[in-house]
């Protein structure tokens, strides 16, 4: 089984290693083959997604589905995406409908999927700012959870600045992922493409 993912950049792929270690845990057998393609900010929309997701689907080595992970928080204005549900409506009308096609969305970007682990960022951070209240995938637009993430870093004695690749791939190290999945829904619903489309048992 080949899994194509496209992602917005270089801190997902740094998720790539805990996704597989947590998905050996859940598939008793032959673990899927993860190929992710990097963009550098942001997943192409419209017919320029179409054209990845059918090169992906119709190459040389095609992948048997494709999951494409985009932030709901893409930065421009105004936004693309009013919310994780209607991002995934929006990639599901620029591929077309397709049962190998997979949209997911981050809401609002990857690192609310990190929020859970505050107390190691807090750590690293050298920092004692307290966590962002609520449910994780709910910080907002306004300053979301890569800008939470970077403050703490910025503010706190470790006197350096939030790094994405380097940074994410260290708070994930030291924990379960498990945590993050039953708080983050989204997180969830991305975990459970995955297990569903290898035969496995998903995540309640």
């Amino acid at each position: 089984m080949k899994i194509s993912i496209i992602v917005e950049g270089r801190t997902e792929k740094a998720f790539l290693p805990h996704l597989r270690q947590f998905l050996k845990t859940r598939l008793t057998g032959d673990m899927p083959k993860l190929d992710v393609f990097p963009y550098d900010g942001r997943i192409p929309k419209e017919q320029k997604l179409r054209r990845v997701v059918e090169n992906l689907m119709q190459g040389r080595n095609p992948a048997d589905h494709v999951i494409a992970l985009t932030d709901v928080y893409t930065g421009t204005n105004p936004p693309d995406f009013i919310d994780a549900h209607d991002a995934k409506n929006k990639m599901i009308q620029w591929v077309g409908t397709d049962s190998r096609f997979h949209p997911h969305a981050a809401q609002y970007d990857f690192e609310a999927w990190l929020l859970p682990y505050w107390p190691t960022i807090q750590r690293l951070a050298k920092h004692n700012r307290a966590a962002p209240g609520g449910n994780p995938e709910t910080v907002n637009h306004h300053n979301p959870p890569a800008y939470r993430i970077k403050e703490i870093f910025e503010s706190g004695k470790c006197r350096d600045s939030y790094v994405k690749p380097r940074d994410a791939g260290r708070i994930l190290r030291e924990n379960d992922l498990s945590t993050a999945i039953n708080e983050c829904s989204e997180l969830k619903a991305f975990i459970n493409t995955i297990l569903s489309i290898c035969g496995g048992d998903v995540i309640p």
